[in-house]
């Protein structure tokens, strides 16, 4: 493993668990995630985005292979270990409650907090350092459920980056977001990857905007699984067949789809 990588992927097969036979939905998949990055994940709807961040950060077994976190087998974590090592900000929904946005933000600092979560002078710097990193200094006495979508994604995001861990994975940040919010959080990922030196690995279905701020892209075809920054893809012609051609087309001189008007 090279001294800048932080996470190893090795002969990964990801799906499910079933009791007769498992379902595969990718296979052999072999990756090296460096420090310092934002890293997206694309591809097709129901082609395996999700379940590849919700294997690699063990919320699902994988069917088989191996995921090295800082050398370590993630096997071998147990959940507050990882929860040290690994964030993790899920699409669902958040339960109903009375959380402000402080106490929603602070409840990343549970891997550290003692057994009665009392908040430690350390810890509330560390929330008060994510809701600056994530301007949302102004929100932090609010009810979450006062939030609108975009501003609840920042604030998740702030939790995440309170839990102060090395690698932040998000799935599908900007789902339900309109264009301008889905640039604002693209733009505040790619941010805080210069400022705080994290990795974060985030799927999407923005494929111009990933190739425009992105690091590096994993992007999942149905034939093969490509990685490397955008230019490389570009130049490997792997986006050319993402899309129906009679829909969509890639054009490389302006590095984006553009919708074909005939």
């Amino acid at each position: 493993m090279c001294k800048n990588s932080i996470l190893k992927i090795e002969k990964l097969s990801i799906g499910y668990h079933q009791k007769k036979q498992d379902k595969i939905v990718f296979s052999d998949i072999n990756l090296s995630l460096e420090k310092n990055k934002l890293i997206t994940v694309l591809g097709k709807n129901g082609i395996g985005k999700s379940t590849f961040l919700r294997t690699i950060s063990k919320v699902q077994k994988p069917i088989s292979g191996r995921i090295l976190l800082n050398d370590k087998n993630i096997s071998n974590y147990s959940e507050k270990e990882l929860s040290t090592q690994l964030s993790l900000v899920l699409t669902e929904r958040l339960p109903e409650s009375q959380l402000t946005v402080f106490e929603l933000v602070a409840l990343g600092r549970q891997p550290y907090t003692n057994w009665i979560d009392k908040l430690s002078k350390e810890d509330i710097q560390k929330v008060e350092l994510a809701i600056q990193q994530t301007e949302i200094t102004h929100l932090k006495d609010n009810r979450f459920y006062e939030l609108s979508d975009g501003q609840l994604q920042r604030v998740l995001i702030a939790r995440a980056l309170a839990q102060d861990t090395e690698i932040i994975i998000l799935d599908e940040p900007t789902a339900h977001l309109d264009m301008h919010h889905t640039i604002k959080i693209f733009s505040l990922l790619k941010k805080l990857v210069k400022e705080t030196s994290k990795t974060i690995l985030i799927s999407s279905h923005e494929v111009n905007l990933a190739i425009k701020l992105s690091d590096e892209i994993i992007l999942f075809t149905d034939n093969n699984l490509y990685t490397g920054k955008p230019s490389q893809l570009i130049s490997q012609n792997a986006f050319d067949n993402l899309f129906p051609k009679e829909l969509i087309n890639f054009n490389r001189t302006l590095e984006q789809f553009v919708i074909n008007k005939n």
